[in-house]
């Protein structure tokens, strides 16, 4: 999503890359860590045995962490000071999405859901922010990549919005 992104706005793929990775880290993250015992406690992952599984619990976590922290090093540490200004819209932009208001927001509700029936508005919120807001960080990364407009980055938004949710 990243790439194609930045690709309607003709960014070459080597010019987004770094925050394609960044999402790929973070999501890999998200999923060692939502097959956790205390998230979803899943065995299998696409078929194979979960990370924990396989390593154990506390390696998992620890795999997860070192993944979450890796993605937010790859968009810092391009070198380049003419780029300085989007790798913090980057940065912010991620972290945004994978945070209280994101991600980790969505899996609270998840985990709340897990003890009682969800409603449609709590299942449709748990949705936008658990998986949309990733599928939307990254959409808008490939626009911030080529430093599409307001009016641009909204349309990214609502398309990704809209991907998400389905």
């Amino acid at each position: 999503l990243v790439l194609e992104g930045a690709r309607l706005f003709n960014v070459p793929d080597v010019q987004a890359a770094r925050a394609a990775a960044a999402i790929e880290c973070l999501h890999a993250y998200s999923l060692v860590h939502d097959d956790l015992p205390a998230m979803d406690d899943d065995a299998l992952r696409r078929g194979k045995p979960s990370n924990h599984k396989v390593f154990g619990e506390a390696v998992a976590i620890l795999a997860g962490d070192g993944l979450q922290a890796l993605a937010f090093e790859v968009l810092a540490d391009s070198g380049d000071a003419n780029t300085r200004d989007l790798q913090v819209k980057l940065i912010r932009e991620l972290a945004q999405a994978s945070g209280a208001c994101g991600m980790v927001g969505g899996q609270a509700i998840d985990i709340a859901a897990c003890r009682q029936a969800a409603e449609a508005d709590a299942l449709s919120r748990m949705h936008r922010l658990k998986t949309g807001a990733l599928i939307v960080a990254a959409t808008r990364m490939g626009g911030l990549c080529s430093e599409a407009s307001t009016t641009e980055l909204d349309a990214l938004t609502r398309y990704a919005q809209a991907v998400g949710l389905a």
